[in-house]
């Protein structure tokens, strides 16, 4: 066929013809076929012929692919096999347990056996499985921005290295992220004895550089914070979202829920007073808050201080009347507490407040007690070694460069001209997940392994080890930091399995384990199989020791007048769903809404009502921020919409970091990048200017009134007021009258309690719940249409007004009614009622008539209208790589069916199943839900109503239980536990 009279691509007949040159079949019958259509003989010729093509083939294929002939051990055909594995964030980790169905992992869960995880996870680790199928990652090597091999990248290494072994590493210089793997900190040491004149930097965008000189001026030493939230019993948090996401964040949350949990007979709570510019989860959650502004803190900070009477600190002057109660509140809480009290200041705050932390924290006895100072480590973020090592690039002073596992073009501070500088590298080369804003200015590429794809290691802040070990292979062309750093030393193609082994087996013979590991029989593959399967090394873990001393000669002392700055005030923050911007090309955690506004696919500048309203805009509208004063005039403009927040400091913007990026099929274009607004004197905390554009965007919200408007939709109650007697179940209740059918009561009668003292709206659940039960991803467009399709929500509800305000928080599952009013009002019986108590949902039943969603009082039905999951995916969430991550337990589902929460009906089957083998019954504690699971501050409580001493009826018992729109009658098996405020009235007050 000519140019001209081809058939358009995609059509049956230019399929067709593309065939007809590669079958030896004459044409007049490919002629004929497309004439008229397949026969019989046509179809088997066309089969028979497409079976031997293969056997025709060119080459042999990449990977043999054979049955098993011996089965694997510990593998059962269709159990999932779980493998212990850690996560490593800004140099902390995180003990994980990976779910994998055949080598395919699927789910994330916390390792029981490790301090920092205890068995539950954040949003972050949930997601995880969803980055390992990412289309969008890194894939082959590139040079130049084309594709290259990891050989022909090793061969230049190589070339490279012996002018460096011929010079001392003369012009050799690392960039790394920050990471605890000893492994990897031993190959740097390697590096530098190696390469003297080599220049090691580490940068992270969201790091300690304040803490760690804050410690530098208490103790005249380096060091590193530790907090211990489980030893507290009041808690005072200027500046600081303990409960807030981080590294830590499942740790430090659970140790101050437990101190702050409430049972019948409970007199005691420890307080949790909050100060803040911005409302955030732990300001949500405090019992006291005060919104202020962020350069006001540390006149608060020096207030608090010298009504406890340390020594060499005056009050500042100038503090309004509010902040002068709060003072003196704080002060008496902490106080009260003496050496278990705990005084946190968060990394916006200059190094001074920290530093007066610790002499409160010391003048108290709670250092060594709440919060311990650790060495500190190589591998630490330091602002100054970036700057720098890019004063040397401009210079010329740096002929090869490698950057590994940070992205410094996007996130650098704006006074540091790091992509400029990087044009006079000769030899550059970027190893990351993704191709990022800094892959592309630089010589080389080399794709990084997912932390489920790698062998590696990683340690928590006191020292614990964990082996990070592969639960996949390589899914892309990825390739381990561990040998790329192995590589600059010399040792090409070395594994990094080869590399943990080495370094654990030498560390091993040299004695440094053996007796303290249970079960250890002396030789290394014993300890190395016992490591592997616990998750944990023990004996690694740093001793605290005594409380370090502070300096005295270093003793800040405050002015006498707080300053404040003129106009407005942005403060930055990490984000809570994409971090930095790392997690940003993450469709789950993109459409996971924002704990306090529930916005999704974006950021936007959170301000006080009142200054909204001053602005004489709505919600949406465009502003361009820029730098106040002349000096910084070129930093900016950031265009981004407004959300009117209350609780936000008046004059105060909000801004969160990790949007506006240049790569990837789902972070590309989303949100506004605020990252011009930082400089390295000014990475927090900046006075802007505000201008209305006039333009405006819909915001993508999945809450759009955060009011009760006078219902108890959340109850909160006071600890003062608190009944400590628990109640009977066993007593007469009032039934309201009902046209409903009374069901059978089984052996299993399913229920959940959720405490809303302890809900933090970390939405751990949210993500867990997607990744268990394939519920898809729907994108911005839709989420503005009101489709979002997460099964469980967490609702956010204000309470107080303007700055004096805080959040309840309340996660909304199926109610799972008992008398459940969408069951009568579904034609086709899709909606019933099982014999277990649960209210099921039959999908192929399912027509589509949405009458149940309309009868659903709680709104927890989500309805498909399109085939989010199964052919009309979000961007690349299509591809069949992504298909990988769903539960095989759980169906996908099709367009145009209802979907909702079923308790894990698949979880409980399981458990039912493996009670009928073992003839038994489902015991307590072995039917465990995936929000129930996640959950870092253990809010939610699953089990068997018909179990007397099970742990849904024991908190069925307490005094502050409650159904939620109890008054319609639905008897709903999800039921809550009412928010508790241990408010500090004016008696509590320090005159």
């Amino acid at each position: 066929m000519s140019a001209a009279n081809a058939a358009p691509y995609g059509t049956r007949e230019a399929m067709i013809g593309e065939t007809a040159g590669h079958m030896p079949v004459e044409d007049g019958e490919l002629l004929k076929v497309a004439r008229d259509g397949f026969d019989r003989r046509s179809v088997l010729k066309f089969l028979g012929l497409s079976a031997a093509l293969p056997l025709a083939a060119c080459s042999a294929p990449h990977e043999e692919i054979v049955p098993y002939v011996e089965m694997p051990e510990g593998l059962v055909a269709g159990q999932p096999q779980y493998f212990a594995t850690a996560f490593d964030l800004n140099g902390v980790a995180t003990g994980l347990l990976a779910e994998s169905h055949e080598g395919r992992p699927t789910k994330i869960e916390g390792n029981p056996d490790h301090p920092n995880s205890m068995g539950a996870t954040d949003a972050f680790h949930q997601a995880m499985v969803l980055s390992l199928y990412d289309p969008g990652r890194a894939s082959l090597v590139r040079r130049e921005g084309k594709f290259s091999t990891y050989d022909a990248f090793l061969q230049a290494v190589v070339a490279r290295r012996a002018e460096w072994s011929r010079t001392g590493g003369e012009g050799l210089a690392l960039l790394v992220g920050e990471t605890s793997s000893p492994t990897a900190e031993r190959l740097l040491q390697g590096l530098q004895r190696d390469y003297p004149r080599m220049r090691l930097a580490v940068f992270e965008p969201i790091s300690r550089e304040n803490q760690r000189q804050g410690i530098a001026a208490a103790f005249g030493t380096p060091g590193r914070v530790h907090l211990m939230p489980g030893r507290a019993s009041a808690f005072v948090c200027l500046d600081h979202d303990i409960l807030g996401p981080g590294p830590e964040q499942v740790r430090l949350s659970r140790g101050v829920i437990d101190r702050r949990r409430v049972r019948a007979g409970s007199t005691t709570m420890a307080p949790l007073l909050v100060a803040e510019p911005v409302l955030t989860a732990t300001g949500g959650t405090a019992d006291e808050r005060l919104a202020c502004r962020r350069s006001r803190i540390p006149a608060l900070a020096a207030a608090i201080a010298a009504r406890l009477g340390v020594a060499g600190i005056e009050s500042a002057g100038g503090l309004n009347e509010r902040e002068m109660r709060f003072a003196a509140a704080a002060a008496k809480a902490l106080r009260e507490a003496g050496g278990s009290a705990l005084l946190t200041v968060g990394e916006a705050q200059p190094p001074a407040v920290h530093a007066l932390a610790h002499r409160v924290n010391a003048h108290l006895g709670s250092l060594g007690e709440t919060v311990s100072v650790l060495p500190p480590r190589l591998s630490e973020s330091k602002l100054e070694s970036l700057s720098e090592l890019t004063s040397a690039m401009a210079a010329g002073a740096v002929s090869d460069l490698f950057i590994l596992g940070t992205n410094p073009i996007y996130s650098a501070p704006a006074d540091i001209a790091f992509e400029d500088a990087l044009q006079k590298v000769p030899f550059s080369v970027h190893h990351s997940l993704y191709e990022d804003e800094t892959s592309e200015q630089c010589l080389w590429h080399v794709p990084q392994l997912h932390p489920l794809e790698e062998w590696s290691d990683a340690l928590t802040a006191t020292g614990l080890a964990s082996i990070v070990q592969p639960l996949v292979s390589p899914l892309y062309e990825g390739h381990s930091p561990l040998s790329v750093l192995a590589a600059l030393g010399g040792e090409v193609n070395r594994s990094g399995h080869e590399i943990v082994l080495a370094n654990w087996r030498e560390r091993f013979e040299a004695g440094e384990f053996g007796s303290r590991e249970s079960g250890d029989a002396g030789d290394f593959e014993t300890f190395w199989r016992t490591v592997l399967a616990r998750g944990t090394i023990l004996g690694t873990e740093t001793e605290t020791g005594e409380a370090p001393t502070l300096a005295t000669a270093a003793t800040p002392v405050q002015s006498s007048e707080a300053p404040q700055m003129a106009g407005f005030e942005a403060v930055i923050l990490p984000d809570p769903a994409v971090w930095d911007g790392r997690f940003s090309n993450n469709a789950w955690l993109q459409e996971l809404p924002r704990p306090i506004t529930k916005e999704v696919w974006g950021n936007a500048a959170a301000m006080n009502p009142k200054d909204v309203e001053a602005l004489g805009v709505a919600d949406g509208a465009l502003v361009s921020i820029t730098a106040s004063g002349e000096a910084d005039a070129d930093l900016g403009p950031v265009l981004i919409p407004l959300i009117a927040v209350p609780g936000v400091a008046r004059g105060t913007i909000g801004l969160t970091l990790g949007y506006g990026r240049r790569f990837g099929s789902i972070a590309r274009g989303i949100g506004a990048d605020v990252g011009p607004l930082r400089t390295t004197d000014a990475l927090w905390m900046r006075a802007v200017d505000v201008s209305v554009t006039g333009a405006s965007v819909e915001l993508a919200l999945t809450q759009h009134t955060h009011q009760m408007h006078g219902r108890e939709i959340v109850r909160e109650v006071a600890l003062s007021e608190f009944a400590g007697t628990a109640l009977d179940l066993q007593r007469e209740e009032k039934v309201p009258p009902t046209l409903f059918p009374e069901f059978p009561r089984g052996p299993y009668e399913w229920a959940m309690v959720i405490d809303q003292t302890a809900c933090i709206n970390c939405s751990a659940c949210v993500v867990a719940c997607q990744a268990e039960n394939n519920v898809p991803v729907v994108g911005p467009a839709e989420i503005r249409r009101g489709r979002d399709m997460h099964w469980l929500r967490v609702d956010t509800y204000y309470t107080g007004e303007d700055e004096a305000v805080s959040t309840a928080s309340q996660p909304v599952p199926c109610m799972h009614c008992e008398k459940a009013p969408c069951e009568p009002m579904c034609p086709v019986g899709a909606a019933i009622h099982d014999s277990e108590g649960l209210n099921v949902q039959v999908y192929n039943r399912c027509i589509g008539t949405r009458d149940c969603q309309a009868n659903c009082p709680y709104k927890v039905r989500r309805f498909n209208f399109f085939a989010y999951n199964n052919g009309q995916e979000f961007a690349d969430l299509g591809d069949p790589m992504v298909h990988a991550v769903h539960n095989p337990d759980v169906t996908v589902r099709a367009r145009g069916v209802m979907e909702k929460c079923t308790y894990c009906v698949q979880r409980i089957s399981g458990a039912r199943r493996e009670a009928i083998r073992e003839d038994g019954t489902i015991a307590e504690g072995e039917v465990v839900t995936a929000c129930q699971q996640a959950c870092p501050t253990q809010a939610i409580s699953f089990g068997n109503l018909s179990e007397a001493g099970s742990s849904v009826n024991a908190q069925r018992r307490e005094p502050h239980h409650y159904a939620l729109l109890e008054e319609l009658g639905t008897r709903p098996r999800t039921t809550y536990l009412a928010k508790v405020i241990n408010r500090l009235g004016e008696d509590r007050e320090d005159g």
